[in-house]
Parts: structure tokens; C-alpha cells; sequence
């Protein structure tokens, strides 16, 4: 079965509409998304399987740059394919991916599809990574606000109500300096690292969609910040920071109903709150911290596979391991 890089235009908007025409279909492998990652220094590739006409099987391949021009190529809930993870055209995809990765001086394929795959030919075995959720919490947004309302935790409510009693101010923004300044305090008070600023600049510059909200307090410096997209009919929270200092006054909360309600008012039918550990998960789970605050806001969770892998050239890949320490 053929399968082809889109270059062209035209093909293009036919990957597009067939993307968000498919159940599997998310932001991680649309074209919205492949603009923002050229924008912030990433390769991509946008493959398809096609039979006549039609598009059977597709995936958008980012790829990172290493030392010695070695490569690992990525795909964020993909490859998108047929009913169940196969279908036809998902060998096809897969076996030209692997193939031109080889030529590409590709150390390893990383991929976390919606479902899980069928038996392949080729070994995969679990990255170890969390980069992409392998649970998160989704929140309907065809309900009245005060349904949104009452299906949270009555904890989730009440925060709102205190963040609305001291007055918390909710502002749309472009000011990036000072979310990166939450990011910053934030990532030190946790323990998590963030990306250089350029990357949040690009998010909210060249990600169609995306939004940043800044809750402000009595004085004028922002305490909380939100940054999030919406990608055909889903409002998808992203990025989020606090000032500890300033933790009494619930700012997160107001935050992610203001940033709820703006969804809806864009036409989003979902709010898809990004992460939290799978049910059952153990207490060291890299998003055990924060899917407490998410259990708040209610919402149906839903599970993914984690991420797989297949090592192209396991020596180079160990290499590489124990340079950068990657997993850590």
C-alpha cells in the first residue's frame, strides 16, 4: 500500500480534514501542532497510508536533532490508525516510518497512541517516559455552568468561591515574562524543570488556538498563569504556575474555571485537564502531585497506553542514555 510525506499544500488540508474527522484524531498530531514545533526548532514529517483516494493510517514524526547527527524520532498519540490500533495501511505506515528513520541515523521510535497496538514485527517495549499522560481527567462542556459546577468535588467548588471572595482577578494575556517568572518559582518550589522561554513564547504565538490567563490579587504582579489551546472542540489546559506565597487565595482555581469557561464560550464541547497518574498507579508516580488538584474539578478520566519504543541502535541509544542522562 503506498504511503507518502505530504509536502504539497492540497494534501496537507486533506490530512487535516481526516484527522479531525477521526476519533483518534488529537492536537499532538495535527498541523497546528507540527507548525508550533518547526516554530520552536523541531524537524517534522507528516506521513500517510493511502488506498485510491482515501487515507487509511497517518502520523506526524517529530524528530530531535543529537550529537554526531543521530536522531530519535517521536510520534504524541500516534500513529493514528484503524479501529482498534490496526486496520489496514498500519503496517504500510509503520514499516515506512521504521525504514526511513534506519536512513535518517534514527537511534529509536518513540510513540504513544490513543490504543493500543496490534502485534508487530518489529520489538516494542515501554520507554519509561511520561512525557505524554497516561490518564488524564476530561470535563464536558455541553452542560450549563452551574452542571460544570456541580459535578466537581464540593472541595473544587468551595476553592472557587474563596479564589471569587478575595477578589482574584482573571486577565487574558500575551505576557509571557511573567508566566515564565511563575514557571520559574514554581519549578524550583516542585522539583520539575521547564523549558527555555522561547518554547512558551511559541506556544502562544504560533499554536493556533492557544491562550494565556494571569490571575492577579491586590497587588499588580500576577500570582497564578494558565496557558492552554483549543484544537477542534476540545480546550486542552497545558501549562500552569503559582506563587506559593500567595497560595490562600485559590488563584489556580478561578484560573482553570475562567480558562473553562472560555473554552465553551469558543464552542469547545471538552476541557481536557492533561494528565494525571492512572488509577492504581503507586504513590512515586511523576503525576501522583498533581492529580489531587485535578480530582477537584470532576470530569470522566480516561487511560492511554504508555509510551513505547523500538531501539534502531541499541548501542548508540545506551550511549546516549548515559550522556544525557535522558530519563531523569
Amino acid at each position: 500500500m503506498p504511503v507518502r510525506i505530504l509536502t504539497a499544500q492540497e494534501d496537507l488540508r486533506k490530512y487535516d480534514r481526516w484527522l479531525k474527522s477521526h476519533p483518534q484524531g488529537s492536537l499532538w498530531q495535527s498541523l497546528e501542532w507540527e507548525k508550533f514545533q518547526e516554530h520552536a526548532g523541531r524537524e517534522t514529517r507528516v506521513y500517510i497510508a493511502e488506498e485510491g483516494n482515501a487515507i487509511l493510517a497517518g502520523a506526524l514524526v517529530l524528530i530531535d536533532r543529537t550529537a554526531l547527527n543521530w536522531c530519535v524520532w517521536e510520534m504524541r498519540r500516534g500513529p493514528i490508525l484503524g479501529v482498534g490500533g490496526g486496520g489496514s495501511g498500519s503496517a504500510d505506515l509503520m514499516n515506512a516510518i521504521i525504514n526511513d528513520a534506519r536512513k535518517n541515523n534514527c537511534l529509536a521510535l518513540l510513540l504513544s497512541p490513543s490504543e493500543f497496538l496490534r502485534p508487530t514485527p518489529y520489538t516494542l517495549r515501554p520507554s519509561r517516559r511520561h512525557l505524554m499522560p497516561e490518564a488524564t481527567r476530561i470535563i464536558d462542556l455541553t452542560k450549563s455552568d452551574d452542571a460544570i459546577l456541580a459535578q466537581m468535588k464540593p472541595k473544587g467548588r468551595y476553592n472557587i468561591g474563596v479564589a471569587e471572595k478575595n477578589r482574584v482577578v482573571i486577565q487574558r494575556s500575551t505576557d509571557i515574562d511573567a508566566l515564565y517568572t511563575l514557571l520559574k518559582e514554581t519549578g524550583g518550589r516542585d522539583g520539575f524543570g521547564i523549558l527555555p522561554k522561547s518554547h512558551y513564547e511559541a506556544f502562544l504565538k504560533h499554536l493556533e488556538g492557544s491562550f494565556l490567563f494571569l490571575a492577579y490579587g491586590a497587588n499588580p504582579n500576577p500570582i497564578s498563569g494558565l496557558l492552554g489551546v483549543i484544537w477542534n472542540g476540545t480546550g486542552i489546559y497545558y501549562y500552569g504556575a503559582s506563587n506559593y506565597a500567595h497560595r490562600a487565595l485559590m488563584a489556580p482555581y478561578a484560573l482553570q474555571w475562567a480558562a473553562m469557561r472560555h473554552c465553551k464560550a469558543q464552542g469547545a464541547t471538552k476541557y481536557d485537564l492533561l494528565g494525571i497518574a492512572p488509577p492504581g498507579s503507586p504513590a512515586g508516580h511523576p503525576w501522583t502531585g498533581i492529580s489531587s488538584f485535578k480530582e477537584k474539578f470532576g470530569g470522566d478520566v480516561v487511560t492511554y497506553p504508555p509510551e513505547q519504543m523500538t531501539v534502531l541502535r541499541p548501542w548508540a541509544w545506551r550511549a546516549l542514555q548515559i550522556k544525557r542522562k535522558i530519563w531523569r
